[in-house]
């Protein structure tokens, strides 16, 4: 088995966005530190709805792809355009949001 060496211990920086959602950010706070192709990476957890209940509300999304995965719970997301979908309970979605999209994540 070959050993690999840690070269880098990223520090998470503790946040809010949209509503008011508590979340730690661990990409994308710092222009020095860049992991291309990722732009952000983004955790939000806690078994206090207040933490989170006021979601990410419409904003918009400029070409880029989104991976969500969820551990346990709902997100409802959904576009000006009408497209629909989510993420529940141990599963993963995939989005490819067009320029121009206006989009929202709302537990």
């Amino acid at each position: 088995m070959e050993t690999r060496t840690l070269k880098q211990v990223i520090r998470v920086m503790a946040t809010v966005d949209g509503g008011g959602i508590k979340l730690l950010c661990g990409l994308g706070q710092t222009r020095d530190l860049r992991l291309d192709p990722f732009l952000m990476l983004d955790e939000f957890s806690s078994v206090n709805a207040d933490d989170y209940i006021a979601g990410l509300p419409d904003h918009p999304h400029r070409g880029f792809e989104t991976v969500t995965y969820m551990l346990d719970g709902h997100m409802p997301h959904q576009d000006h355009l009408g497209n629909r979908g989510g993420v529940t309970t141990v599963s993963v979605q995939w989005m490819t949001a067009g320029r121009g999209i206006i989009h929202s994540e709302m537990p």
